[in-house]
């Protein structure tokens, strides 16, 4: 059987496409989710993926989640933190709970769902872990202070994260995905989207295939001299 691939938000946009990506690779995806209950039951029935409900901000779900998902498919080689929320305003109209939103599901995400796996990968001396951080987490957005806060925190966690999982076998990336055409982005009212996609050098907004194919990239066996990476994946959208 092939390795055990967690991947939060992996039911639906980026996520969905992460997930049958690694699954057509030869990966035992596990998919997670906290809402939409008849996405994930579509997602199960189209794909055969495994679904598991839970608040990834909430670290002790993210324990006994963890410990099911290693109990029925084995231990976890693989995590994609993918999960991700917006709550946008502009901060002298964001509430602390807009703020707060973001920051643990997005970023406090990162570390709980880290933490309930890096033990298990140091003892075995491998793991993959890829962070899925945002264009705005590089360059900054207007209205998305908490966004752009926690997308950036997740670079830097992957680069202090990787320097710890490096002698144990551990990679720990980023990936940086630009505009992607998902049903977030297609809610964008026209007139906005257009003057987006004017931005991006290709003409075209990304797909979410093109970042599932980096991150079966990155989570290779093969992969494990790179480490502390952010690939940036946005059409030369943001070049630094």
């Amino acid at each position: 059987m092939g390795r055990v691939a967690i991947v939060t938000g992996g039911t639906r946009g980026i996520g969905k496409a992460i997930s049958i990506g690694l699954k057509r690779a030869g990966y035992q995806p596990a998919a997670t989710y906290q809402g939409n209950d008849e996405a994930a039951k579509a997602f199960n029935a189209e794909t055969g993926i495994r679904v598991y409900k839970f608040d990834v901000a909430d670290y002790d779900h993210c324990v006994a989640a963890v410990k099911r998902i290693a109990g029925e498919m084995g231990p976890v080689d693989v995590l994609v933190n993918n999960a991700g929320i917006t709550r946008d305003a502009t901060l002298h109209k964001m509430s602390p709970g807009q703020w707060k939103e973001v920051i643990d599901t997005n970023l406090t995400s990162c570390f709980n769902m880290c933490r309930c796996v890096i033990e298990s990968m140091r003892e075995r001396g491998f793991g993959r872990i890829v962070n899925i951080g945002s264009i705005n987490g590089q360059a900054g957005q207007y209205g998305q202070v908490n966004y752009a806060a926690a997308k950036s925190g997740i670079h830097g966690f992957t680069k202090a994260l990787a320097q710890e999982g490096a002698a144990k076998g551990i990679t720990v990336n980023a990936i940086a995905p630009g505009y992607i055409n998902t049903d977030m982005v297609r809610a964008v009212p026209a007139p906005v989207l257009e003057k987006i996609v004017a931005k991006i050098p290709v003409g075209r907004l990304g797909e979410a295939e093109e970042i599932a194919r980096t991150v079966l990239f990155l989570v290779a066996d093969e992969a494990g001299f790179v480490t502390g990476s952010t690939v940036s994946v946005n059409g030369g959208q943001h070049m630094y």
